[in-house]
């Protein structure tokens, strides 16, 4: 909606919830730098991100030593049958912690199976761009579509995700439809987008970048809650706050809320 109402590019660093199983890498609450920016493509963003990427541990971290620079861009496909896995740790020495191995990994499927809902997800979100060249196969050959999404890989493990985003309304539509959206459902959901399109949305994309799992890495520790004040626990309380905790009946109908 930013990129729609003529404001070109915004950066924040955003804090984020999301429900998260928790793992060494991950938390219920973390940090992300997002950026979004009209007229752009793949190159551009992935170009900006990696030259603030060197700067950053340059002038942070010289101690550490890149792998290779231009950071590498591999295919999900070829990724997958070289390592076995779309987030592959690179480096030749992989005890070698003074050593990163950046990796861009591109051309993601635009859609997968899921066996749970029985019909086609998004492999990211559903506002991912399909690859121009794609747009005529979608609903023929939806399994063959490629996206317009990167990740940034480091060590193994993924650090930014992004992609360029759809910005027509008729494609949007189209893409619902083949996620099996209803047209009431998804009108009633994301109405405003969809007649923000109309507007002559230009052209936009971005990524977020995981800080939290970033400086873990950089610092060398195993565990993200490490680098993040007042982590939740492995179960997802926050000792600190004592939360989750019961809400009284009191507080309930002071906000107006009912369970």
């Amino acid at each position: 909606l930013l990129m729609v109402a003529g404001l070109e590019k915004y950066f924040q660093i955003a804090k984020c919830i999301r429900d998260e199983d928790t793992r060494g890498d991950r938390q219920p609450e973390f940090t992300q730098l997002d950026l979004e920016m009209s007229f752009t493509d793949e190159k551009e963003i992935m170009e900006l991100v990696e030259d603030m990427m060197i700067k950053f541990v340059e002038k942070f971290f010289p101690e550490k030593k890149f792998f290779r620079k231009p950071f590498p861009k591999e295919k999900y496909g070829d990724i997958l049958e070289m390592h076995k896995s779309d987030k592959p740790d690179i480096r030749p020495d992989k005890n070698n912690n003074d050593e990163l191995a950046f990796l861009w990994v591109t051309d993601f499927p635009l859609f997968e199976y899921s066996e749970k809902e029985k019909r086609l997800v998004s492999v990211h979100h559903p506002f991912t761009g399909p690859h121009l060249e794609d747009i005529e196969i979608l609903e023929k050959s939806p399994g063959k579509t490629k996206a317009r999404a990167y990740d940034l890989v480091l060590n193994g493990f993924e650090i930014g995700g992004g992609s360029i985003r759809i910005h027509q309304r008729d494609l949007q539509e189209r893409i619902f439809k083949i996620l099996g959206l209803e047209s009431k459902v998804y009108e009633k959901q994301f109405s405003h987008i969809l007649e923000a399109f109309e507007y002559g949305a230009p052209p936009h994309g971005g990524i977020a970048l995981g800080l939290d799992r970033l400086i873990a890495i950089l610092q060398d520790e195993p565990n993200i809650r490490e680098v993040i004040a007042f982590p939740k626990t492995g179960d997802g309380r926050d000792l600190m706050m004592d939360a989750p905790a019961k809400v009284s009946k009191e507080q309930l109908s002071e906000l107006g809320i009912e369970i």
